[in-house]
This record gives structure tokens, sequence and C-alpha cells, in this order.
């Protein structure tokens, strides 16, 4: 058989007719029939047997075995027809193994249903002669004639496609389809152009070789629309879904969204990834089981890239921060949530650059989000100038209250105004409130306005705001009040004479005598007037 196929290779057809049994062709015509004869075997036995030699057995009595007599093997068979091996007398009365009798008056027939038929006869005669890696060079012809139509010969067939899949999805309410329809002309294009280019050689009549080739591209290209095609679908589904958890305020689940995309895209490559690998002969299996010997190693290679994508996970899970969320990270770092990937997070920061953090780093950071807050807090302290009276501060005291009382855009509940400390320089009063927004530009309007309002009141109460300060003041010292310090002293004489001297503590009687006897709320005020229990 390997000298057989070796001198049909090279186009020693005379060469290659030793190896066919004649006996049943007249003698007339074998001379005629020889070379022919073993041409088209070959070609026949090219489009529907793919001899492998390591089959075949080597030794000079053949296959004991295989339910034949021992002078005959099978090749194969072909259309019904049994292609058999004869062991028959050659020169010098040795045995040799030849293509049967009954075979070679086949081969006609054979060539009529198998071979190149009628395109093969009538092409000119360097076409179905010149042979490269199994194929004729018509055959090769063919195949560049084959891609380069079956590429705008899919885009028509898309577009007919799509005009009748627009007037189909037209006619539903939903816009599911139509965002598919539109996604998915691509994978449909590549589709169509692989189904046309197999079906256009189906006619060139490829040998079993080039057959299997061929057809394993084929299939990986069909796999890789396939895969395209998933791809799409699952980008539509999650605008979808991103589109409809928005429309309901879920912020949350809109940031799960574009991370469950990507581990499904990852599923559906890794599947694509074995799908190509076992059509092209690899063996997944064994792979798997070498991946699971080497799993240890590649988990601790890979250890990085795990830890980022649990610190991705439960990003997305705990959710501290969502995308679109404006929040404090690290060493004080402040910016805007933009992507939570598998691998890592994109911050844009206040200078507009782009921060790009590990999602295992960035997970374990304290994390201050602005965006979860409902209220944004309003404080500051006013510093009056010490000529402020007391009435003068208690009209301050009681215009600023009012204003966060009434200011529809401050939460009356906490809001507070106190006197809080003697200043170097000032009196200085805290205002304390919260604003109802979470939106920093809308308190930051809200803000501008108190304080316009606080101005306002100070202005009109008389007082104003001290300068960090120091007054010298010029005068003649009055010195001490000697009567009311003599007062005094006295007092404190007769504390000691009678034994009630209130050092280190006052005694019992006296706390219990004086305990809730000053008047607070002030005589006068407006919470006396109206808690008639005072």
């Amino acid at each position: 058989m390997r000298s057989y196929i070796d001198a049909c290779r090279a186009e020693e057809y005379k060469r290659a007719a030793g190896f066919l049994n004649f006996d049943s062709v007249r003698e007339g015509t074998r001379e005629v029939a020889a070379e022919k004869y073993a041409r088209q075997l070959k070609i026949v036995l090219d489009r529907n047997i793919w001899i492998q030699y390591d089959l075949l057995s080597d030794r000079p009595e053949g296959h004991m075995g295989d339910g034949l007599p021992a002078d005959l093997e099978r090749l194969g068979t072909i259309g019904g027809f049994e292609v058999l091996l004869e062991r028959v007398p050659g020169m010098g009365g040795a045995e040799v193994w030849k293509f049967s009798s009954s075979t070679v008056e086949s081969i006609p027939i054979l060539y009529s249903r198998h071979g190149f038929g009628r395109l093969g006869e009538i092409l000119p005669a360097p076409l179905p002669e010149i042979d490269f890696l199994e194929l004729r060079l018509w055959q090769w012809i063919g195949l560049l004639l084959l891609a380069a139509l079956a590429a705008p010969a899919s885009w028509i067939v898309t577009l007919i496609v799509y005009r009748v899949g627009r007037s189909i999805v037209g006619r539903t309410e939903t816009k599911v389809d139509d965002r598919l329809l539109e996604r998915l002309t691509g994978p449909f294009r590549l589709f169509a152009a692989v189904v046309l280019f197999a079906i256009g050689s189906y006619f060139l009549a490829l040998s079993v070789p080039a057959y299997m080739k061929l057809k394993t591209f084929e299939v990986a290209l069909l796999v890789v629309a396939f895969t395209w095609a998933l791809l799409r679908c699952v980008d539509v589904v999650a605008d979808i879904y991103i589109e409809r958890f928005s429309a309901e305020g879920r912020k949350g689940l809109v940031s799960i969204v574009p991370l469950g995309g990507r581990i499904v895209k990852f599923a559906i490559l890794a599947v694509a990834l074995v799908a190509l690998l076992q059509n092209i002969g690899f063996n997944v299996t064994g792979l798997v089981a070498g991946l699971g010997v080497g799993g240890l190693a590649v988990a601790l290679a890979a250890q990085k890239s795990i830890a980022n994508l649990f610190g991705g996970v439960s990003l997305v899970a705990d959710q501290p921060v969502r995308v679109g969320d404006f929040c404090k990270f690290g060493d004080n770092r402040a910016g805007t949530v933009e992507e939570i990937g598998i691998r890592s997070t994109r911050v844009r920061t206040l200078d507009r650059t782009l921060v790009t953090i590990p999602n295992s780093d960035f997970s374990e950071f304290q994390l201050e989000n602005f965006g979860a807050r409902d209220r944004i807090r309003l404080l500051t302290v006013l510093t009056l100038r010490y000529e402020t009276t007391p009435d003068q501060m208690r009209h301050v005291l009681t215009e600023l209250r009012k204003l966060l009382v009434a200011h529809p855009m401050v939460d009356k509940e906490p809001a507070r105004v106190r006197l809080i400390n003697f200043g170097a320089f000032s009196l200085d009063v805290e205002v304390v409130a919260y604003v109802l927004t979470n939106e920093w530009a809308e308190f930051l309007k809200v803000k501008e306005d108190v304080y316009l309002r606080i101005m306002e009141i100070v202005e009109a109460s008389g007082t104003g705001f001290a300068f960090p300060s120091q007054t010298l003041y010029l005068g003649r010292d009055a010195g001490l009040d000697a009567a009311r310090a003599e007062e005094a002293e006295a007092r404190v004489r007769a504390w000691r004479e009678a034994g009630e001297l209130p050092f280190p503590d006052l005694d019992p009687e006296t706390l219990e005598r004086i305990h809730g006897t000053l008047d607070y709320p002030p005589r006068g005020s407006a919470t006396t007037r109206s808690n008639p229990s005072s």
C-alpha cells in the first residue's frame, strides 16, 4: 500500500499499476487501462478511505482473525463495494499482495460514483493533474473561489434574514427581540459564510484527509460564531437588567450585573476553548487531568489573581461602595467608583485621574462611602466680637435657631445653635444642622444660602464677626472694689467661725437645700411660658 501511494503521488502510474491485479480485465485492454485504473483508484481512495498504515498488517500472511480467507485483506468499503487486497503469485514464484481483481474490475463504477465526476474530466489537463498536499490544482482554485464568494454571499443572506426579522420583531411590544436582532447580525453573518463554504466544498470532491482538515476548520469557525452569539446575548440581557434596576432605584444590583456578565462570559469562553481543543484533536480529558495534577502549582502562581477575584465578589456582595458612589479610601484619597471588575476597581479622582486598585487591596481598605449618606452635615463656628452684649447674643442665637427650623432644606430635629466658648479673641457660637440632600452640589447651594442669611442676622443684631487680633486697652486702673472685697471676706470668716466652710465640698444639707433652685430656662423665656409645671 505504501509503495502504491508513493508511486501515485509521484505520478508514476505505470509503476503504481503493478500493484493492481488485472486478471479480471481483458488482456487487450490491460495496457491501455493500467495507468488509468491506477490513477482513478487513487482518486477514489482519497475521497472515501483514509489509509492508515499502522492499521494494516505488516506480516506476510496478513490478519488471520478478520473472517476472510487467508489470501484476502479488507481495506474498506465504498458505496457497498468492498476494497480488497489479495495475495497472488508474483515474479519468481513469490507471493505478493495486490488490489484484488474484483476491486480492479469495480474501478470504473467506483470512479463514476465517487471520483471527480464529469467536472474533473472536462477540466484542462494541468488542473486535475497537478497535486499539492493531497489536493488537485482545480480543487485549490475552487476553495479560493469559495472563500472569496462566501463572504459577500453571507452579507446578502444576512441582509435578507435581517429584513424578514425586522418585519417580525416590529410587531412585538418588547424591545428585547429588537436588540437581539441587531446584536446577532455579526455572528449570523459568520455562520452563513461557513455554511455556504461547506456546501460549495462538497462539490469539489476533496480527499478524505483534506475534507477532514477542512471540516475541522469549519467546525472551529462555527464554534466561534456560536460563542460570539452567546456573548452578544449576555450583553443584551445585562443591558436590560441594568436599565430595569436603574429605573427601580436598585443601585446595588446595578453594580452586580456587569461583574456577573463578565463571569458568565468567562465561563462561555472556557467551554468554547474546550470545544475548540476537542475539535482539533486534543485529548481534553487528559488535559483536564493534567490541570488537576498541576492545579496546586497553578493556584500558588495565581493566588493574587484568585484573591482579586474573591475581592471583587466581596465588593459586589457586601456593597460597601457601588458604581457611581463617591468615597474615600486608602491614604485619605477620594474619588468616584467607575467600575468594579474581576481583577481591579477603577476610581476617578478629584483631579480626574483614573486610579486602578486590585480588588484584594480595595476590599481591605476602610471605605467611607459618601454616596450612601441620606443627609450632609453643615457645621460651622461663628466668632462674634467681645463687644457683643448678652442680649445681643440672645438675639443672635434666637434668630439663628429660627433660621434652621424655617429653612425647608434643613432637618429641624438635630439642628442646634449654641454659645460654646469664650475664645482668645471672640465669642464662639456653634451652628450644627443636616441638609436634606445627598448631592454635594445641592448641599453647597443650601450651605451658601444659610451662610448668607447668617450674615444678615449678625448684622441685624448690631454685632459683627471678630478678627483674629489682640486689643491693647490704655486707661486708668480703678483698682479693686474695697467694699465688695471686705463683704466677701467677712462672709468667709463667718463660715469658718460657724464651722460651715464649704471646702473641700459643700455640706449635704446645703446641697439638698439649693438643689434645682436656679431658674432654668431663664425667667421670661418662651420655653418657661409654654411649660406650666415650670
